[in-house]
């Protein structure tokens, strides 16, 4: 890591630090510690379990891509650690742009050529995509009515959010399925923002727009001739997605609160849309604020309310944390293929 990932990483610990003060300073302290006593070890042991799970699921989405007959096998560390990397890179880089990256840095430490890290990781992102889309969609039919009738403000960012994630994967998919479409599309609104732009400065953007058009083309094709490959590694995309999710029911199953796994999952969906789109470096300050305010409608305590959102903020954001530098720090040992 870099001068400028350690700044992400103090930005992070600085505003997360400060909110919890904020929480802190209004809450009695031994109140606090006397709910911190009642939480139920074996379930929040659940919590990490599960959380460790999504990431397994990930690295074996890599593994299953990954995978070709008469090639050396590399260890299960180097793919587990995979995702640990861009569970860091995501958690300390402003709207989680440096997960890719690292991911694609970390395959080319276990030795696998950087084209075909680029190849894996389209069709991993292209499979994630499809999978998170069905969530999104689902959600919000079946779930947004309640952020409405309760938390109004809030839910304009939640569309926003919801808004902005099925843009993408809709373009995604009109990539797959009307490529040509897509490209002459593109490229008549590339012609528009050179009214409004410099000319090299729009050139620039066509030139990279179109090629990445044409890298998830070819990865979409790919995927579709390789049937069982696409199979598992959906089923273990639902896999992931269904552990992360289920981190706050978990969570309140650990303070001894008990209440409905799909209505709880729908919210969690709804405050991952809304991170998405703040510009922090692991949505610091808005990710609290977000989990107290659609939260305090399963938890009535504040003394619990601030301790789930300590609970919830350690398992999806600083554990992974904590893991990723182990991750980054214990490099595998390179196998060329």
């Amino acid at each position: 890591m870099n001068k400028k990932h350690l700044l992400g990483v103090l930005i992070v610990l600085g505003i997360s630090s400060a909110v919890i003060y904020h929480e802190l300073k209004n809450t009695p302290l031994n109140e606090l510690i006397n709910a911190a006593k009642n939480i139920n070890i074996l379930f929040f042991a659940l919590v990490l379990l599960v959380m460790i799970i999504s990431y397994i699921c990930e690295a074996s989405i890599i593994a299953v891509l990954e995978h070709q007959k008469k090639e050396p096998k590399h260890s299960k560390w180097s793919f587990f650690r995979i995702p640990l990397i861009q569970a860091l890179f995501n958690a300390i880089t402003p709207m989680s742009t440096g997960g890719q990256p690292s991911q694609l840095v970390a395959m080319i430490q276990m030795g696998i050529e950087g084209g075909r890290a680029t190849s894996i990781l389209l069709m991993k992102f292209i499979i994630y995509q499809i999978c998170v889309l069905f969530a999104y969609v689902f959600t919000i039919a079946f779930g947004f009515h309640m952020v409405i009738q309760k938390f109004s403000g809030l839910a304009i960012f939640i569309l926003i959010g919801f808004i902005i994630h099925v843009s993408s994967i809709i373009f995604l998919l009109a990539i797959m399925f009307a490529y040509n479409w897509t490209k002459k599309i593109t490229l008549w609104i590339m012609n528009f923002l050179e009214k409004f732009f410099k000319k090299s400065r729009v050139e620039k953007w066509r030139e990279s727009t179109m090629n990445q058009i044409d890298s998830f083309y070819r990865e979409g094709q790919n995927l579709k001739h390789q049937k069982k490959k696409l199979i598992m590694a959906s089923a273990l995309t639902i896999g992931q997605l269904l552990c992360f999710y289920s981190i706050p029911y978990l969570i309140l199953l650990s303070l001894n609160i008990s209440t409905s796994w799909i209505s709880v999952t729908e919210m969690n969906v709804m405050i991952i849309m809304f991170m998405a789109i703040i510009p922090i470096p692991g949505a610091s300050g808005g990710a609290e604020f977000s989990f107290q305010t659609l939260f305090s409608t399963f938890i009535s305590s504040n003394i619990l309310l601030v301790l789930g959102m300590f609970l919830w903020r350690f398992t999806t954001y600083f554990f992974g944390m904590i893991l990723g530098i182990f991750g980054w720090i214990f490099k595998p040992k390179k196998i060329k293929a």
